[in-house]
């Protein structure tokens, strides 16, 4: 079995493993396009697409925290169990209104 894939049964693999993963494929992505950077969208179960600044492992037990940009600039953070996250989606910045994605903020 693969190290990479999980099955039923298996133990689940952390939250911070998961973002850890999707911040290091998002820095990749974005080592690739000019100017280096990427827009990030993620499209939730019930069908909601967002536009992310960032993605964060806690609370945990579950859940992750999306925050998602806004255009006026205010912050919004939703709390959402990582199963409800259908998919990730990378694409180049100038597709996207002007902002990027990065990694959360250090904690004072």
């Amino acid at each position: 079995m693969s190290p990479d894939l999980w099955v039923p049964g298996a133990p689940a693999p952390s939250l911070e493993d998961f973002v850890g993963r999707v911040h290091q494929r998002v820095e990749a992505f974005a080592k690739e396009q000019e100017g280096g950077q990427a827009a990030v969208s993620v499209e939730l179960g019930d069908g909601s697409v967002h536009r992310l600044l960032t993605i964060r492992a806690e609370p945990g037990y579950g859940f992750v925290t999306l925050c998602p940009w806004r255009e006026d600039g205010g912050p919004e953070e939703m709390i959402v169990p990582v199963g409800a996250i259908a998919r990730i989606t990378l694409s180049p910045l100038e597709e996207h209104p002007p902002f990027g994605f990065g990694p959360p903020a250090e904690k004072a």
